[in-house]
């Protein structure tokens, strides 16, 4: 009897419904007017600075090189689930196939992974720039830049890949097909399973654990290593100049970082959230990077700027 109830329970799904904002339904019109404008905010502010980098010769360096792979990344991450997102708002369009679930979610974890592995370079450019300026552009060549961005997606793909595997090999059974979600995010999927989670769970908190705290420790000690070079400049003009060519580094670093660590401890530790908190949350960090970075580099990086205002005048004049 208690086998005839686990089969009438538990099925192989052929698709899964994404249900948006779970509890907001009623508001997913007007959820639609901010997220549909962030996305294109997002998308317009990373092409620009994409189209700004290979134009301008003078940004043809390690920095610009490493920006140019963040907003190819921002653009993956935002794109993977804003336009399904937006979808299910318009059009309740929330049913996801199995494969396409699987893929979006390897696509959001492995670029989120990609995108700290790029930070971590990043941060190894500053401390080369800083504490050996006379062989940065040796260090730090082209082809150390394309072998530090291709080291990280591998990273990402191999720490990622086994996720969606190890769903569809381990867990084929589901006790229901609605994903109270925005989008197939890891746990939010598993939970659903009928088979047993707990070597999923822990390799999910592994990886987190690995990306999340040893690359921002990794960062952290480089930056240690950075204002230590800094203190020891003679007068406090060079050092905030110096000081200065890490600001837009350190403001990226915390719009990636704290959106992830406030959503990730919400979501393991915060049982009285309400759901629509959690999914908001989840949306807004895939969402604030790729926003802000791009302005946060227009404003805070001169040769941006100049480009970005002599093509605004420049446009102002033809028309």
């Amino acid at each position: 009897m208690a086998m005839l109830t686990f089969r009438n329970v538990c099925s192989v799904p052929s698709s899964f419904q994404l249900t948006g904002i779970p509890g907001l339904e009623s508001l997913h019109i007007w959820l639609s007017i901010p997220f549909g404008s962030m996305y294109l905010v997002a998308v317009v502010g990373n092409v620009t600075i994409l189209a700004v980098i290979r134009v301008e010769r003078s940004l043809h360096q390690p920095m610009y090189f490493f920006l140019s792979m963040l907003a190819v990344i921002d653009l993956v991450l935002s794109t993977s689930t804003m336009p399904k997102l937006l979808g299910i708002f318009w059009f309740g369009a929330g049913d996801i196939g199995l494969d396409a679930c699987l893929s979006q979610m390897f696509l959001i974890h492995c670029f989120a992974t990609v995108e700290s592995g790029i930070f971590l370079a990043m941060a190894f450019d500053r401390y080369v720039a800083i504490c050996n300026p006379l062989h940065h552009t040796t260090v730090l060549s082209p082809t150390m830049v394309g072998r530090l961005g291709l080291a990280a997606l591998l990273r990402g793909i191999l720490y990622i890949g086994p996720l969606p595997l190890m769903i569809r090999l381990r867990l084929p059974l589901y006790k229901a097909r609605v994903i109270l979600h925005s989008y197939c995010e890891h746990m939010a999927v598993v939970t659903l399973a009928c088979g047993d989670s707990r070597v999923n769970n822990v390799y999910g908190l592994s990886i987190g654990f690995l990306v999340l705290i040893l690359d921002s420790m990794a960062i952290a000690a480089s930056y240690v290593m950075i204002f230590r070079a800094v203190m020891g400049l003679a007068t406090p003009e060079a050092r905030l100049k110096t000081l200065g060519t890490c600001g837009s580094h350190i403001c990226a670093i915390l719009i990636f970082y704290v959106p992830i660590a406030v959503s990730s401890l919400i979501h393991r530790f915060g049982h009285q959230v309400p759901p629509p908190i959690h999914t908001l949350l989840a949306n807004f960090y895939l969402l604030i990077p790729p926003i802000l970075n791009p302005i946060v580099y227009a404003v805070r990086t001169k040769q941006i700027r100049e480009r970005l205002l002599q093509v605004l005048k420049t446009e102002t004049k033809i028309r």
